[in-house]
């Protein structure tokens, strides 16, 4: 007698984000001789804010005959010489990481952020507008009074921008 099987489903409520995506990152991933994807999700913080606004990492290589990998960043040509002075600084943060001395070299390739990367290598945020700036002072302080009864300075900071952009949106829909 024959059972008919059940689909595999989850027995749990939702799947989170990463985990439904997670192999197709690891296989584009590898093909760029990425074995660990942190070092590309999470650049920011593994390289700092400073180094990350300058530079991204394009591919780790692995030579035959040479104990660690090499790591390629790619930057600006007016930025490389900034992030040749970081270097060492930054294998040991690219280390740290990989939990080990994965990295012994990183070289840097220099392009343009227009022309024959196609405008892919963008490096820092782009500048606020003028516009997106200047919040009227009465939205401004509607927003200060929101936030007013927190005591963390960097929660009622992100709670004082949040109220202004609500309150700014809001008025630019009754408009």
């Amino acid at each position: 007698m024959q059972t008919k099987q059940q689909p595999n489903r989850p027995t749990k409520g939702f799947a989170r984000a990463g985990s439904l995506v997670s192999r197709q990152i690891r296989a584009a991933g590898e093909q760029r001789g990425f074995a660990e994807s942190r070092l590309l999700t999470q650049w920011v913080e593994i390289a700092g804010p400073d180094v990350a606004r300058i530079c991204r990492p394009v591919k780790v290589s692995h030579s035959r005959g040479v104990l660690g990998a090499t790591l390629v960043l790619l930057t600006t040509g007016a930025q490389a010489p900034m992030l040749q002075a970081q270097l060492p600084k930054l294998r040991e943060k690219v280390n740290a990481c990989y939990g080990y001395a994965a990295i012994a070299q990183i070289k840097i390739t220099q392009t343009a952020s227009t022309g024959f990367s196609e405008g892919r290598a963008q490096f820092g945020a782009a500048p606020a507008t003028a516009a997106a700036t200047s919040t009227p002072p009465q939205i401004s302080a509607q927003a200060k009074r929101a936030a007013a009864t927190v005591e963390d300075d960097k929660l009622k900071a992100a709670l004082e921008r949040l109220s202004q952009n609500i309150l700014t949106r809001h008025e630019s829909n009754k408009g």
